[in-house]
């Protein structure tokens, strides 16, 4: 997520704080985390798909294979 949104999160918490958001402001703070939201899922799914576990018998398997072989 760009710098500048992350900015703007922060401001309209800050904003928050001192008054209560108009319903542009609450529009836009709900648009931003939704986006916000979706990229850290998308940024975690990356991650356990290319994680890889070993097993005690030293083979290596990727964290997506084991979950399917547990089905």
């Amino acid at each position: 997520m760009e710098n500048s949104k992350l900015k703007r999160i922060n401001e309209l918490a800050a904003l928050t704080k001192i008054r209560a958001l108009t319903e542009e402001e609450l529009a836009e703070r709900d648009l931003l985390r939704k986006e916000y939201i979706a990229e850290w899922r998308e940024g975690a799914r990356q991650v356990l798909e290319n994680t890889w576990v070993q097993t005690p018998d030293g083979k290596k398997h990727r964290l997506s294979e084991m979950k399917k072989k547990k089905k």
